[in-house]
């Protein structure tokens, strides 16, 4: 496909018209038709100013900027490579700093790469196939067999996630992320409504070890990132909420015993936790990087 008609191709999905894109980004609208009808073959500058007011993902840029005949500019690196060490371990700190609320970082589609202690309230009693690397966490929390059993608001976070898929599946036009949202939608009855538009985050409310704990979940994304990987990552983090009811939010137990030991090189990224009570998860891993379980010491507790 020519770069114009993938341009053209961003700016209809973002609901703009040409003259709409060239007043955000200052140029013209003939400029912007002659570049979408291959009348004019943009420079490597233009492409870039184009995809930016287009909020173009840097994956999709290097495909605009190879079919503008240009090298790709942005790179792509696996989390576990050297240079990605400070990124790995500012998205390390953020996880412990959450604790003792469930946190985790996942791909652009929602792959499991790193996650807190207090995930488990989340990984806890799924189906061991949900389990099998890499671990996607929009499948584990709408398919029957994940924690959507668990759920006492299941209808709710349906609408949210649903949502949420469909509009980033649009907004991308991830094909893997379509094939996804028509699978999880699949699980339902076919009766999900948008979610309300007064509600700012979706409410998340789950039995977990003869508790019901509450919570309101958010989403941060590296605005500032100028790697693939980097731009895909996402970090769902949980926070408590009170119930409309008037309940308090209940805290988050887990089972005594776990900590974290070295790591040796063959099992860099993996947790070993003793198997003294119920929510022990073992280590799994996504196709780029090795997730891992930041734990608390022996004997911590939420409460």
């Amino acid at each position: 496909m020519e770069v114009g008609e993938l341009l053209r191709e961003w700016r209809r999905r973002r609901r703009l018209s040409q003259l709409d894109l060239a007043i955000q980004a200052d140029v013209s609208s003939r400029h912007i038709s002659f570049v979408e009808t291959g009348r004019t073959v943009p420079s490597r500058r233009m492409v870039l100013h184009l995809a930016e007011h287009l909020q173009v993902p840097l994956r999709e840029r290097n495909r605009l900027l190879v079919a503008a005949g240009y090298a790709p500019v942005f790179r792509e690196r696996p989390l576990d490579a050297p240079d990605l060490r400070a990124a790995r371990q500012a998205l390390r700190q953020i996880l412990r700093a959450h604790l003792p609320n469930p946190a985790v970082v996942v791909d652009r589609r929602w792959n499991l790469l790193l996650a807190n202690d207090a995930a488990r309230v989340l990984l806890a009693g799924a189906a061991p196939a949900l389990l099998e690397p890499p671990v996607n966490m929009m499948r584990l929390g709408l398919h029957p067999d994940g924690f959507a059993r668990r759920l006492v608001n299941e209808a709710q976070v349906r609408r949210f996630l649903l949502s949420r898929l469909a509009r980033q599946a649009h907004q991308t036009g991830d094909p893997e992320l379509l094939a996804l949202h028509a699978e999880l939608a699949g699980h339902g009855d076919g009766d999900d409504e948008p979610p309300d538009p007064a509600e700012i985050a979706m409410p998340l409310r789950i039995t977990y070890d003869r508790a019901e704990p509450s919570f309101l979940s958010t989403i941060t994304t590296f605005g500032a990132a100028f790697d693939i990987t980097l731009d895909d990552i996402v970090v769902e983090a949980l926070y408590p909420h009170r119930r409309r009811d008037g309940g308090r939010a209940a805290g988050v137990r887990h089972p005594r015993g776990v900590e974290r030991r070295p790591l040796s090189a063959a099992g860099r990224g993996q947790v070993r936790g003793t198997t003294s009570g119920p929510g022990t998860i073992r280590p799994v891993s996504a196709p780029s990087c090795s997730t891992s379980i930041v734990t608390t010491s022996p004997g911590f507790s939420h409460g």
